[in-house]
């Protein structure tokens, strides 16, 4: 009886994965992020962080009880960054793919989006889908390292492509006339085109199917089943609906960023 009530009186911090452990023990909740992508993560113009995935983070480390601690970072090197301890996850409209999936374990989808084409002005007309680029007469620009220079090299391996480092000066290529196309994710190239009428063409349709996932260190499912379990409550009480209505359907936030 003694070891029972022994074993009762352990808390619970002790007996979560390492990742929780952390948390508890720090008093803060490290998110990695690269801010620039619209509207999940962006500086503000008063430096602050905002966006659908800061919300998100926010509201998860409100009801751990901890602090947010914003990690920005870039995003070639946030795999890394995450592996390394510095941070004790990924929202960063982090795609889950199988390559990723071999370095980190992935959260439930939180969003599901895919890649779309915004189109020089030009070519309205002529270039109707992403099959219509698939010819070495056209540039593609698209951002380093993301899937939407993996979507063009498997399924626009025609047409010439020019990678840039973010996915801003990419669309600014498109807008100036210099590439005659983006392949980037939907939502980006959604606002770039409200931002920009005129500029730029949106063929809206997205031509890749792409889950968005949490990801953390492999091997702690304690942190997994946490992460599933605050997106399933979040989804259920209608929390989830108001933030994702706030950045996906109004631009009342663009003058934030503007």
């Amino acid at each position: 009886m003694i070891a029972t009530c022994a074993l009762v009186g352990v808390s619970t911090t002790a007996m979560a994965g390492p990742i929780l452990d952390d948390i508890v023990e720090s008093g803060e909740l490290r998110v990695c992020f690269d801010a620039g992508y619209m509207p999940f993560e962006m500086k503000s113009k008063n430096g602050a962080y905002i966006g659908f995935d800061i919300d998100l983070g926010k509201l998860m480390a409100r009801q751990m009880g901890v602090k947010y601690v914003p990690v920005n970072t870039a995003w070639d090197g946030i795999i890394p960054t995450l592996l390394t301890g510095k941070c004790h996850m990924i929202n960063a409209g982090m795609t889950i793919n199988a390559q990723r999936n071999m370095r980190v374990n992935f959260s439930d989808p939180y969003i599901v989006i895919g890649q779309s084409i915004l189109l020089n002005p030009k070519l309205k007309g002529e270039v109707t889908s992403y099959r219509d680029l698939n010819n070495s007469k056209y540039t593609i620009a698209t951002k380093l390292g993301t899937t939407g220079e993996q979507a063009s090299k498997r399924m626009i391996s025609s047409a010439k492509m020019n990678v840039f480092e973010t996915q801003a000066d990419a669309a600014l290529e498109v807008a100036n006339g210099k590439a005659d196309a983006l392949v980037y994710d939907m939502p980006f190239n959604a606002i770039y085109a409200a931002q920009n009428a005129g500029k730029v063409v949106h063929l809206e349709q997205p031509f890749t199917y792409e889950p968005l996932g949490w990801a953390v260190a492999q091997g702690d499912m304690d942190m997994l089943n946490f992460l599933n379990n605050f997106l399933r409550q979040v989804k259920g009480d209608g929390t989830y609906d108001r933030i994702y209505d706030k950045w996906f359907k109004s631009d009342s936030w663009l003058s934030q960023v503007q």
